[in-house]
């Protein structure tokens, strides 16, 4: 099985989220800010290597909380 991370909302989440393609774990590669985005949206599809191959999907919400608050 092979994971990929689409259709980030907003599209910024592509420069701080990443997903590993073998396991799916999801990594963050730069610092979340609440005042720039407090909630990022983002569609995980893992696809098999059958023939013909099946996929899925699962929607991922982030909330990112201030921690000054």
């Amino acid at each position: 099985i092979t994971y990929a991370v689409t259709n980030f909302l907003p599209l910024s989440g592509r420069d701080v989220i990443s997903v590993n393609p073998q396991t799916g774990e999801i990594h963050l590669t730069g610092a979340l800010d609440f005042e720039e985005v407090n909630v990022y949206n983002f569609r995980i599809e893992a696809r098999d290597r059958g023939t013909p191959p099946l996929s899925g999907h699962c929607k991922v919400v982030l909330e990112v909380l201030d921690v000054n608050d």
